[in-house]
C-alpha cells in the first residue's frame, strides 16, 4: 500500500495537500483498494461549502456506491474534471491523476484531526 510523505490523512481515508490557504482532497491508496474498481464519481460544484467530517462526494465502485467525506472546511474551487470520463484514474493513481477536489480553506480551519504520514502509517498497519 502506498503513502505519500508531505500530505495529511484523516481517520476515514481521504488525503490532503495543503498549498498556502488552499487544499487539494483525495482518497487515499488503501481506499480505493479497499473500494475495487471506480466506475463512477459525483463530486461537489466550485461554490460549494464544504464542512469537515460531512460527506462531500460519492464514488460508485464494483462493490459498493460511498460517501466521500471532507477531511478539511471550505469553499469548493476546483474539481477533478477528468474523473468523470475516467473515474478509474483514482484507482490507477489515487495521489496524482485520480485527486478528487481543491478547497479554499475556511479562515478558522485548523486542519485539527488530520494525521501525519507516520500516523496514518501506524493506523493502516
Amino acid at each position: 500500500m502506498k503513502i505519500i510523505d508531505g500530505l495529511l490523512y484523516s481517520r476515514s481515508h481521504e488525503w490532503v495537500l495543503v498549498d498556502g490557504e488552499s487544499a487539494r482532497v483525495g482518497i487515499t491508496d488503501h481506499a480505493q483498494d479497499a473500494l475495487g474498481q471506480i466506475v463512477d464519481v459525483q463530486l461537489p460544484s466550485i461554490g460549494d461549502t464544504v464542512v469537515a467530517g460531512k460527506a462531500v462526494a460519492e464514488v460508485e465502485s464494483s462493490k459498493s456506491v460511498s460517501d466521500i467525506g471532507s477531511p478539511v472546511s471550505g469553499t469548493v474551487v476546483l474539481v477533478n474534471e477528468l474523473l468523470a470520463g475516467q473515474p478509474e484514474l483514482i484507482n490507477s493513481d489515487p495521489f496524482g491523476a485520480g485527486w478528487l477536489y481543491e478547497v479554499q480553506l475556511a479562515y478558522n480551519e485548523m486542519l485539527d484531526g488530520l494525521m501525519s504520514v507516520d500516523e496514518y502509517r501506524a493506523l493502516t498497519q
